[in-house]
């Protein structure tokens, strides 16, 4: 039989009628000829009670029993899940992670799946099993012990499964009905996707969308698995949602996809630091080392022959997220005081917002910079700070300008509107 995987979020698993809601959906394809495996998350705001209990518990926890703690969400939700669906004598069990086994790695709070070995479940399939239920976020590690693969992880485990099991599709329900050209909350333009490419995907998730978790839309460009987002409380058809697939899969688009946005952000420049050879691996190291997850870098023009400092100096500015500024500072402080960075001063602005505008279209289309730019020069808008790639342009700028930079930017690319 054919493989479908469906994997149903937080929300879509939040109460008992909404679990029966989703087994009728899976009851639907299972009538279609599907074997399903479907990936369930814990019930809505259930982890985060769990991470309460275990940091109210422990401040410096062990990462282990930690997981072993909040991983425990998706084995209810599994087991109801399962019940459900045999109450509607549709033949299906739960799975823990450790039952598959899904394999990962040791970085407990963060692992990465290492292997699915199939055969369990495809042997339960054998046997006339139609779905099996699996709790996702979670795995085991080498040596044994429950692991989980950090926030959204239960994407990932959808994903990998799709990958695993060649399925036809791997369908996301969740509370939106598919992904928008920008927040449908910030612009009433935004209009729903019918396909978007898994780089345009990738680009929207990690400048935060918050619709797929970005490690899921990376192995589904990666495995080739074609991913649907849907809405698990509206009605279906074969054409609901966003299909994510390969950009030959799309026929048409327009050069701009999508506007996306991420409110939390900081700036923080390093001043008057040694330009030289080495300089930019001593500071990326020394935040990569504290965790620290930097995004933009801009290196301003050297200043020549300056105090002494032989090649001169420069400043150093870059991005990362506000909750993670206090930690960048100590680090770089502590580099300071051990010698290992040389620099004058740290300066910090956290009110500051990160607006970018994603299209596999720009590619070969000229002028999208210029275009941003002009738009955001006629709202008033001074840009911080500004990097590219080969389908996004992103800038820095003051945050209590964001959602008029999203929307004047929605406005002038014409999102609103089909190619």
């Amino acid at each position: 039989m054919p493989v479908l995987v469906m994997k149903f979020g937080g929300t879509s698993v939040a109460t008992l009628d909404r679990i029966r809601r989703a087994a009728k959906r899976v009851g639907v394809e299972v009538a279609k000829g599907y074997d399903v495996i479907v990936i369930v998350s814990a019930m809505s705001g259930e982890t985060n009670k769990l991470v309460g209990f275990v940091e109210e518990t422990s401040p410096l926890f062990d990462a282990r029993e930690y997981d072993a703690v909040v991983s425990s969400g998706e084995n209810v939700t599994a087991g109801l899940m399962a019940l459900t669906l045999q109450e509607m004598d549709v033949p299906a069990r739960s799975w823990q992670g450790w039952q598959v086994p899904l394999i990962t790695t040791s970085a407990h709070a963060n692992a990465r799946i290492e292997e699915i070995p199939t055969a369990n479940i495809t042997a339960k399939f054998g046997e006339g099993m139609k779905v099996a239920v699996v709790a996702g976020f979670q795995g085991i590690s080498p040596e044994g012990r429950i692991t989980t693969l950090g926030r959204g992880g239960s994407d990932t485990t959808a994903v990998a499964f799709a990958a695993a099991f060649g399925a036809e599709r791997c369908d996301i329900y969740t509370d939106v009905d598919g992904v928008y050209t920008t927040d449908p909350r910030i612009c009433e333009k935004a209009r729903k996707l019918d396909r978007i490419a898994f780089e345009e995907m990738l680009e929207l998730a990690s400048l935060g969308a918050k619709v797929l978790q970005t490690r899921s839309v990376e192995l589904a460009m990666r495995y080739k698995v074609k991913l649907r987002v849907l809405s698990s409380f509206e009605e279906q058809s074969d054409e609901a949602g966003t299909l994510v697939c390969d950009e030959e899969d799309i026929m048409e688009s327009n050069v701009v996809a999508g506007v996306a946005y991420s409110r939390d952000e900081a700036k923080m420049t390093l001043v008057t630091i040694a330009d030289r050879p080495g300089i930019a691996a001593a500071i990326f190291g020394t935040l990569a080392d504290a965790g620290v997850n930097v995004d933009m870098i801009v290196q301003n023009v050297s200043e020549k022959d300056y105090k002494g400092h032989e090649g001169g100096v420069t400043d150093m500015t870059f991005s990362c997220p506000v909750n993670e500024v206090k930690r960048a500072e100590k680090a770089l402080a502590d580099a300071q005081a051990s010698g290992k960075l040389i620099f004058d001063k740290l300066e910090t602005e956290t009110n500051v917002a990160k607006v970018s505008v994603v299209g596999i279209g720009m590619r070969s289309a000229a002028g999208v910079a210029a275009k941003m730019f002009k738009v955001l020069s006629n709202e008033n808008i001074n840009i911080q700070v500004i990097t590219t790639s080969e389908i996004k342009i992103s800038v820095l700028i003051e945050r209590k300008y964001m959602e008029l930079a999203v929307q004047a930017l929605h406005d002038a690319f014409e999102l609103d509107k089909t190619s």
